[in-house]
């Protein structure tokens, strides 16, 4: 029996062995270019298409002792890529949703709460107080960039930043309670 597969240039090409059997190597070297050049196009990645491309052959080989019954090797060939694209495709939607479901939702009424709170505490501060805390925890300023910020030495800064901490430390022990 005759086996024609489709080529790059769509002309029936009959593919045998020295034998008059159908070669799964002849068949492999005349198809495995174009295969991997629309897998290429599909995935948009190199190493994956080639992967696909790799697993399809393996699968149409185990099968090969079974080509006679398949009418088109090439179109076989083609589906199983296919199926195995959308198999991989799938899974990793799956594994996104899955990930993405794992991330605890962000609450924001919890953080409106906790910019209150802060701004709260924050209001019971001297301004000095207020201003050294806010350059050097919120800005993250040094004591150097806050003191030329502020106009006053770094060792001021230091000290008006920990009497600010302190006294924030303490209205939060007292919220908590």
């Amino acid at each position: 029996m005759d086996r024609r597969v489709l080529t790059e240039d769509a002309a029936p090409q009959v593919i045998e062995s020295a034998d008059g059997e159908l070669g799964f190597e002849a068949f492999f070297r005349a198809e495995s270019p174009g295969l991997y050049r629309r897998l290429w196009l599909i995935t948009g990645n190199r190493s994956e298409a080639e992967d696909i491309m790799q697993e399809s052959f393996l699968k149409l080989w185990e099968r090969w002792d079974r080509v006679d019954q398949i009418r088109d090797p090439t179109g076989y060939l083609y589906r199983t890529a296919m199926n195995i694209f959308r198999r991989r495709y799938r899974r990793g939607m799956l594994a996104l949703r899955r990930a993405l479901a794992m991330t605890p939702a962000e609450d924001e009424f919890a953080r409106a709460e906790d910019r209150q709170v802060v701004r709260r505490i924050l209001s019971t501060l001297t301004p000095r107080q207020r201003a050294a805390l806010v350059l050097t925890e919120m800005l993250g300023f040094t004591s150097e960039e806050a003191g030329r910020a502020l106009g006053v030495k770094a060792s001021t800064v230091r000290a008006l930043a920990h009497q600010g901490r302190a006294a924030f430390a303490t209205t939060m022990g007292g919220e908590d309670a």
